[in-house]
C-alpha cells in the first residue's frame, strides 16, 4: 500500500481555520476519536481526517481497577498523566475493541493511529518515574502459560526471568497491535495504521523503551504502516534539534520498510519543525501537536509551509 504524505496538525481546534489550512501546506488533521464533526470539517476542505484511537489509557481515580500491579503487590505510582492499564482486563479491553469496531464500521479516515499502546508510564517528562509492572496474579499466569516458565512472584521473574518477562510484554503488545490493525483493515483496506511511541531509543533509561513500555519496533512492525514517536523537547526536558537526532539515528532500530512520521509540540515550534525540515533523513510527513493557534497566525503558519516544503523536496515529493 503506498502510504501518503500528510503534514498537518493534531487536535480538532484547528478546523476552526480549516478554510485556510491547505495554504500552508496542510493536507491532513488529526483528532481524538471517531468525532463526527471533524470528519464533516475534514470532507468540506478535502483534507485527510486522521483518527488518534486510544487503546490503554484510562482515568483511575474513576476506574481503579484497571491499575496495574508493581514489583510490591500494590498499585502502581500515578500522578495525573499516566498511560498503559491491567492487561488481564477483559472488560476494559472488549470496550476499546467495541470503540474501534464501531468506529471504522461508520467512518472513512485516510488514517487510524493507535495511541497508548504501551504497559503502565508516562514518557513525557524530564524525570520519568519508571516502575516495573504488570505483576497482577492473572498476568503473571499469562505470563507462565505463554513461556512455559514456573515462576510466582514478581521477585522471581525479575531475578531470574528478566528477558523472558520483557520479552512477553512486548509480544503481548505486538499481539494487540496486530488485533486492531486487522479490526481496521478488514472494515477500511486503504486505510493508515499509525502508532503512536515512545521517544527513546531502545538503548535509553536502561532499556525502558522495550523493558517497561514493551514497544518493540521489529515486533509491531507487521501491523504497523507508520510509527510517530512523540517529539515533545520542552516537556521532556531535550534540545530543540532531538526530532533531527531520532530522525538521524533512527534507521539503527525501526525496520527499513517502515515509515517514521515526528509528531512535534506546538511549544517548541518553530525550532523543532526546522530542525526536522533540516534532517539528512525526513520525516514522512509531519504533525504538529496543538497546531491550531499556529494556523491562527499568518506569519507563524508559513513558517510552517515552508517547512513542509523543504520536507517534501527532501522525500523527492512534489
Amino acid at each position: 500500500m503506498q502510504i501518503p504524505l500528510l503534514f498537518g496538525p493534531y487536535g480538532g481546534g484547528a478546523l476552526a481555520h480549516a478554510e485556510r489550512l491547505a495554504d500552508y501546506g496542510v493536507n491532513a488533521v488529526w483528532f481524538h476519536g471517531f468525532d463526527a464533526d471533524a470528519f464533516e470539517a475534514c470532507r468540506r476542505h478535502n483534507l485527510a481526517a486522521c483518527v488518534e484511537f486510544k487503546t490503554f489509557r484510562a482515568n483511575f481515580d474513576e476506574r481503579p481497577e484497571l491499575i496495574p500491579i508493581g514489583v510490591d503487590g500494590q498499585p502502581i505510582r500515578y500522578g495525573r498523566l499516566v498511560q498503559g492499564v491491567c492487561l488481564s482486563q477483559e472488560e476494559f479491553l472488549e470496550e476499546v475493541e467495541t470503540a474501534l469496531v464501531e468506529g471504522v464500521r461508520t467512518f472513512q479516515p485516510t488514517g487510524i493511529w493507535l495511541d497508548y499502546l504501551t504497559y503502565a508510564g508516562w514518557f513525557e517528562t524530564p524525570a520519568p518515574d519508571l516502575q516495573e509492572s504488570c505483576f497482577c496474579p492473572s498476568c503473571i499466569a499469562e505470563f507462565c502459560q505463554a513461556t512455559g516458565i514456573d515462576a510466582d512472584t514478581p521477585q522471581a521473574i525479575l531475578a531470574h526471568h528478566r528477558d523472558a518477562w520483557t520479552r512477553h510484554k512486548c509480544e503481548r503488545i505486538a499481539a494487540f497491535a496486530r488485533h486492531y490493525g486487522a479490526i481496521i483493515r478488514a472494515h477500511l483496506p486503504g486505510c493508515v495504521v499509525g502508532a503512536y511511541m515512545c521517544p527513546w531509543r531502545p538503548d535509553e533509561f536502561d532499556g525502558a523503551l522495550r523493558r517497561i513500555f514493551a514497544q518493540d519496533y521489529s515486533l509491531l512492525a507487521p501491523a504497523i504502516d507508520v510509527f510517530t514517536p512523540l517529539i515533545y523537547a520542552r516537556k521532556s526536558g531535550r534540545a530543540a534539534d532531538w526530532g533531527r537526532a531520532f530522525l538521524e539515528s533512527a534507521r539503527d532500530f525501526v525496520p527499513a520498510d517502515r515509515h517514521i512520521q515526528l509528531i512535534l509540540d506546538v511549544l517548541d515550534f518553530p525550532d523543532s519543525l526546522e530542525h526536522v525540515a533540516a534532517s539528512r533523513e525526513p520525516s514522512w510527513g509531519i504533525q504538529l501537536f496543538g497546531g491550531a493557534s499556529i494556523f491562527a497566525e499568518p506569519d507563524a503558519a508559513r513558517i510552517f509551509a515552508a517547512a513542509v516544503e523543504r520536507m517534501r523536496a527532501a522525500l523527492g515529493g512534489p
